[in-house]
This record gives C-alpha cells, structure tokens and sequence, in this order.
C-alpha cells in the first residue's frame, strides 16, 4: 500500500507570514490616511473661511453706508455664497464676526482654524 503526500495548498507558517506582512503595511498606512484626512478638513474649513470673507467683503461694497462694526448674518451673506452657506466639516461653528474682522471656526477637533 502506498502512502500519497498531499502537496496542495499552504502551510500554516506561509499563511502567518503573509498575515503579518498585511498587517505590518496597515499599521503603516492607517496613520497616513488619518493624517491625509484631517489635513484635508481644515484645508476644507480654512477655505469655506475665504469663501465667507469674500462674501463679507462683497456684503460692505453692496451695503455702502454700513459701519466697520456691523456683524453681517448667515442669512445676508447667503446671497453672495454661490450655493448654500458653508458649514464646518469638522462640526465648528463660523464665527462671522464684524466687516474689518478675519471670520474664524473655533473647533473642538483642531484649535482654531484662521485664515493665514
């Protein structure tokens, strides 16, 4: 009676290997990625920043005869934000603040996002 070897398939040491290997490129991946999309939000957010104060800028041409100190509302910026009003991808809040004021997002997730 002959006794037939089955040559087929893995062993278990070539399965651990490569298990290993996948695991090794996602731990170097996962920080990359979540690196890429934080930066990739308040590169959004410092944008929707510019957006709001061009709106601003726009909103004292239009409205001549109103003071430096006049904070606008969301409401009357609207008109001049192609689109709807922009909203912070990370969940802060748009500080408008007055005409000659930097609009600002004070956030829980990153400090304070500004325009540079």
């Amino acid at each position: 009676m002959k006794l037939m070897k089955n040559t087929k398939g893995f062993t278990l040491v070539e399965i651990m290997i490569v298990v290993a290997i996948i695991g090794l490129l996602a731990a170097i991946a996962v920080p990359n990625f979540v690196t890429a999309r934080t930066n990739a939000k308040k590169n959004a957010c410092i944008n929707n920043l510019r957006m709001i104060s061009s709106a601003k800028d726009q909103y004292a041409l239009d409205t001549a005869g109103v003071a430096e100190a006049t904070v606008p509302t969301a409401v009357q910026l609207g008109t001049y934000v192609k689109g709807t009003f922009p909203v912070c991808p990370n969940g802060g809040a748009y500080g408008i603040a007055a005409i000659s004021a930097v609009p600002t997002c004070p956030n829980a997730v990153t400090l304070l996002h500004t325009l540079p």
